[in-house]
């Protein structure tokens, strides 16, 4: 079967993987909590400053079956599980999170939004792209906006977004990492006079973790 998804309805068996791993999550609302990570191949926003660019060939992955992925996250005692990419909103989640969850899991994603929500989530990190228009679906689902700033640009880009979003998203800038020495102090002063904002920090880099 295609890996990359084609309709809403159709259930992936089998996804491709780039990494999964144990770790700490180092960024957004639930920064240090213990979590299993399925990188996902397969992206097509085309992030220039993309840390995880090998991510992008779908087919430059193995596939995994779900109830290997669901086997692999129970070998740890933390029940976050974290869907990543690439983009995972190519494929459709339903399967995998219907089976993270019978198996105990709070699901999260980290998504672009560029595609339909599929699968059934915990919380939903929502983190927009200059590149690719986020899909209207992603606004009323998103727990949580996570604006990537790389430019002063990305101030007013993130702010574009805000009122489309439920009230009880939470909100967060985060300094792309190459350019952290720049953008993270306008970033402070930022959040000081738009204290609806929060930072949030790779603080996995800092740890030295994956």
């Amino acid at each position: 079967m295609n890996q990359v998804r084609t309709q809403q309805t159709d259930t992936i068996e089998r996804l491709p993987v780039m990494e999964s791993f144990y770790t700490l999550q180092g960024e957004g609302a639930h920064t240090g909590k213990a979590a299993y990570f399925i990188r996902l191949g397969g992206c097509d926003v085309g992030c220039h400053w993309c840390d995880v660019k090998e991510s992008w060939d779908v087919t430059a992955h193995p596939s995994y079956s779900i109830d290997d992925l669901v086997e692999g996250a129970l070998q740890y005692p933390g029940r976050m599980a974290v869907i990543t990419g690439g983009e995972p909103l190519m494929h459709d989640l339903s399967g995998l999170t219907a089976a993270l969850k019978k198996a105990g899991f709070n699901t999260n994603i980290e998504t672009s939004g560029v595609y339909p929500v599929s699968g059934s989530w915990d919380w939903i990190c929502f983190s927009p792209k200059k590149f690719k228009e986020p899909h209207p679906d992603i606004f009323r689902k998103a727990d949580e906006l996570k604006a990537i700033i790389y430019h002063k640009s990305d101030f007013a880009f993130a702010e574009s977004f805000v009122a489309s979003l439920r009230s009880d998203c939470k909100l967060f800038l985060q300094p792309e990492w190459s350019r952290s020495n720049e953008m993270l102090p306008l970033i402070v002063e930022y959040v000081k006079q738009h204290p609806q904002w929060q930072v949030s920090l790779q603080t996995h880099k800092f740890m030295d973790i994956p």
